[in-house]
């Protein structure tokens, strides 16, 4: 079994981490004497604050071991999930959607269906993103218990539950405050664990060239050091992941991508928690930089991992142990203990975005218009604490339902196409076709859920094949988009249409399609248009370095 040695000097720096975050959210609690200061920071948080928040509040699971997990299945392709499956995205939601937000003055992402569609539409959307916010929080309590595993030898149910109590005094303290700040301290302390690990694995391979060498005398093949070779229509047989550029630029880069990260409330609370709308816009835009070169610190591990250990990702040792195993094997006390700090610290960031979100949605998308109307504004800052510890608690149910998957990051690709791909397509005709009836938005979100849900039943019990299960989440994915769209289009067709005065400047028009800030106004580095272009760029160069 994989074990990590830690000396006193590592499990030192581990506590002071963990009295420095505890501190943040005792700090927090004094600033919270209102649910908005609770479940909303006030919004009064400046964009670099809130950008690296929301960089840091993806830097979960899904990043850390399950990028490099992917990284050691499907090699150089998973850059993928960045430079087209995150950045494009990440800059659609500052330049065009962050405005539609403000304007329609709303306090979460599910709120806005409300006022563009009807109840029903919202309270759907708000059940189905608590629904996803627990589950994705149990991957990231999975995956911190993994590393108490490994790191003390604590059975892996006995780990998710420390994990989880740890977590729920730190954000039950200050809320989405405590929860932002901790984000923006992590961001660091994840770097630097994670960069020392990646250069000494690149060294400990005999650099990158030989690593190149070894990745492509391995069971990836060629193909496992090219992002884009291989992807041609006829791609089966030809790239590790199994799919072309058709099913990556629209399963990943279009349903996938603008799903999650223009609809997906952890993600959008962190930049409607800004001070005013230009740093709500700038919030995704400034955190799209560091998101470009993340792969370095994410995807490379995984590929050392499949050159160094024998018959990887088989038998105990897991794709999902390629950062564990390494750590274990390279680094020295002091480096080991900044490492296994910098895990820690990226896995809380996954389960504290995940609960201060649903603790939100909960509480003014579901108790507050429906369930319990007219309460003073305590009741609702107290309903905010409790809705925090029974997230907690499920989500400690749901870390060992993922616990049964190899490849975590396949199981939460699965769990964006079910849940967010849909809402993605409800949240696009809505904003852009003034035409869409509440009706249609309500049983087209439901009819993608459904549909989501059946395909990836459907894959799960092998009644469908495909080329690997990467590949399966994007067709999920547009099963789910797609049938939404149609069945909202069919709807729409025979019941009534919303009176267009009534929608205002929620949806877009020519008239009112442009932000109402003054872009000259401001200096070059803080237009939205100039960041967002920027961050496309380096992209593109990328791509092309890395074809």
């Amino acid at each position: 079994m994989l074990r990590l040695h830690p000396s006193v000097l590592d499990i030192v720096l581990l506590v002071i981490y963990f009295v420095a975050i505890l501190g943040i959210g005792l700090a927090a609690r004094r600033s919270v004497g209102t649910s908005a200061d609770f479940l909303l920071a006030g919004r009064s948080l400046p964009a670099w604050v809130t950008g690296l928040a929301f960089v840091s509040a993806n830097l979960g699971a899904t990043e850390i071991l399950g990028m490099a997990a992917n990284g050691a299945q499907y090699g150089v392709a998973t850059v993928h999930y960045y430079w087209v499956g995150a950045v494009p995205a990440m800059v659609f939601l500052g330049i065009v959607m962050m405005p539609f937000y403000f304007r329609a003055k709303v306090r979460s992402v599910p709120e806005f269906l409300r006022v563009r569609y009807n109840d029903s539409t919202h309270v759907l959307n708000s059940v189905v993103f608590a629904v996803s916010a627990v589950l994705i929080a149990g991957v990231n309590l999975y995956a911190l218990a993994i590393v108490l595993q490994s790191l003390l030898g604590f059975n892996l149910y006995v780990g998710i539950v420390i994990s989880a109590v740890f977590v729920l005094v730190y954000i039950g303290a200050g809320g989405l405050s405590s929860a932002i700040y901790g984000e923006v301290l992590q961001f660091f302390v994840i770097l630097a664990g994670l960069i020392p690990l990646t250069v000494a694995a690149v060294k400990n391979v005999g650099g990158i060239g030989e690593l190149k060498h070894k990745v492509s005398a391995s069971v990836l093949g060629n193909n496992g050091i090219h992002a884009w070779q291989g992807t041609g229509i006829n791609a089966h047989p030809q790239n590790p992941i199994g799919a072309n550029f058709i099913g990556i630029i629209l399963g990943l880069g279009f349903v996938l991508s603008f799903g999650y990260w223009t609809t997906n409330f952890a993600e959008v609370q962190r930049a409607l928690s800004a001070k005013d709308e230009s740093a709500g816009r700038r919030t995704p835009l400034i955190a799209a930089y560091p998101k470009l070169f993340i792969p370095a610190i994410t995807v490379i591990p995984g590929l050392v991992a499949l050159v160094t250990f024998k018959d990887f990702g088989k038998g105990n040792m897991t794709y999902n142990d390629a950062i564990p195993a390494l750590m274990g094997r390279l680094l020295p006390s002091g480096v080991l203990g900044i490492a296994i700090t910098g895990l820690f610290a990226s896995f809380m960031a996954g389960v504290a975005a995940n609960v201060s979100s649903l603790n939100t949605v909960v509480t003014y998308d579901l108790l507050e218009p429906y369930l319990r109307k007219g309460r003073s504004d305590r009741y609702y800052l107290n309903a905010g604490r409790l809705v925090t510890v029974g997230g907690i608690v499920i989500a400690v149910f749901t870390a060992i339902l993922a616990s049964h998957f190899n490849n975590i990051m396949t199981y939460l690709q699965s769990l964006f196409s079910i849940f967010n791909a849909p809402i993605f397509a409800t949240f696009i005709l809505g904003m852009f076709w003034r035409k869409t009836s509440a009706w249609g938005g309500f049983w087209g979100l439901l009819a993608g859920v459904v549909s989501g849900s059946v395909t990836f039943l459907l894959f799960q019990n092998d009644v469908f094949h495909v080329a690997s299960a990467i590949y399966a989440t994007f067709i999920q994915a547009g099963v789910a988009f797609g049938v939404d769209i149609v069945v909202t289009l069919g709807v729409t067709a025979f019941t009534t249409r919303p009176d267009p005065a009534t929608l205002g400047d929620i949806v877009y028009s020519r008239r009112r399609g442009k932000p109402r800030e003054k872009a000259q106004a401001m200096p070059w580095w803080q237009r939205p248009v100039v960041l967002g272009s920027g961050a496309l760029a380096i992209g593109v160069v990328l791509n092309i370095i890395f074809a």
